[in-house]
């Protein structure tokens, strides 16, 4: 129980809510003081939390209901000792309030308030995870009218975001949540935005994304942007399409060794742009020209100082082998919609990754009754 305080002002002119973390931080750094049965007292109602339903590196979620209105709410409490990170999460969520949150499929925010020595961020409450689904169904794959649905609302996401200039920085399987499975079947909204930056503020070579999603130009250090994004949504889309991650996720010597497997080389301009390229390849001399070669596991084990497999060796799996189901029949067009989503290695080409989600021009066909997108 705590007294509600004053409400809370913009994060970006707010020189005392750092005094405020600090003082609380130096005493009781990464201590976590929140237990379950307890009331805690926002701006918008008192909050009963009923139980934790999952924690992070930087703090807990909890299932609480607001006493004032019976509305269950999902509210984020951040560990003592990660300030920063939750003013950076409050700052873009504040940037995305300015959006229809249900028209770009983005977890709405209502309120955030402090906690003793906690900052707590209240959202509505949704299902659970992509990934905790798909785990559930063993990964067992998706239909492709299921997939696409999923599609076009990321899309959709990556369009708003893209209007206030905003990367998410960290979508995966566990950032994506279904609102409501049985009501309403692959309704889903993009979720935590605690890494999510400024387009502008995004300075090459910052290390962004988890190695399971992370995009090549994150890896060999080119300049970025929101098609950062745009990766990550078709890397999920590949992974729900076949059920395993199409990469390996050890290494990113290794990420980058299947994509030139797969892709073949990147263009030589766009390695020479890379501040982390002489990490993976080699400069030689070929037909008069300088190139680069992709290094071998020799070559990259003396470099690294690590042992590099001879031979690329990863399961195709999310948790365990999972067998396609039969897909039904679908039209070229459909599969080429899927495919001209699901990204291309192929950085620095004339063909390169669309930045703003233009490619699916029409609405999919609604996979629950009486809901449009």
């Amino acid at each position: 129980h705590t007294t509600p305080q004053a409400a809370p002002k913009p994060l970006y002119a707010s020189g005392d809510y750092f005094s405020f973390c600090e003082s609380y931080s130096s005493r009781r750094e990464y201590s976590f003081e929140v237990l379950e049965n307890i009331i805690l007292l926002g701006h918008k109602g008192a909050y009963f939390v009923e139980r934790f339903l999952g924690e992070g590196t930087f703090g807990k979620v909890a299932k609480c209901t607001n006493l004032s209105t019976n509305k269950e709410v999902a509210i984020k409490i951040i560990k003592n000792g990660f300030n920063k990170t939750a003013e950076d999460e409050i700052k873009a969520l504040t940037e995305i309030s300015k959006l229809d949150a249900h028209k770009y499929s983005l977890v709405k925010y209502v309120e955030w308030f402090h906690y003793n020595s906690h900052v707590c961020i209240v959202f509505e409450m949704l299902d659970q995870s992509l990934f905790d689904f798909m785990k559930d169904r063993s990964s067992l794959p998706l239909f492709l009218h299921e997939i696409r649905a999923i599609a076009w609302q990321l899309l959709i996401s990556l369009k708003g975001l893209k209007s206030i200039n905003l990367v998410h920085c960290d979508i995966k399987l566990d950032n994506i949540m279904l609102v409501n499975q049985v009501s309403e079947p692959f309704r889903v909204k993009l979720i935590d935005f605690g890494l999510a930056s400024k387009t502008t503020d995004i300075q090459t070579g910052t290390r962004l994304q988890n190695i399971c999603f992370r995009a090549p130009e994150v890896i060999l250090g080119l300049p970025l942007d929101e098609r950062l994004d745009m990766w990550t949504v078709g890397y999920v889309l590949a992974l729900l399409y076949t059920g395993f991650y199409i990469l390996p996720r050890d290494s990113e010597f290794n990420i980058i060794r299947a994509m030139v497997e797969m892709q073949g080389m990147p263009d030589n301009e766009c390695l020479n742009q890379g501040l982390y390229t002489y990490k993976f390849f080699t400069q030689t001399e070929e037909n008069s020209k300088v190139v680069w070669k992709l290094d071998t596991p020799e070559q990259r084990s003396k470099k690294s100082g690590e042992q590099v497999k001879d031979k690329l060796d990863y399961a195709p799996s999310m948790s365990s082998p999972a067998e396609s189901p039969p897909q039904p029949q679908v039209s070229t067009s459909s599969r080429f919609v899927l495919l001209q989503v699901v990204p291309s290695p192929k950085v620095c080409k004339k063909t390169v990754r669309r930045s703003k989600p233009d490619l699916i021009c029409r609405e999919p066909g609604s996979v629950w009754p009486d809901r449009h997108l």
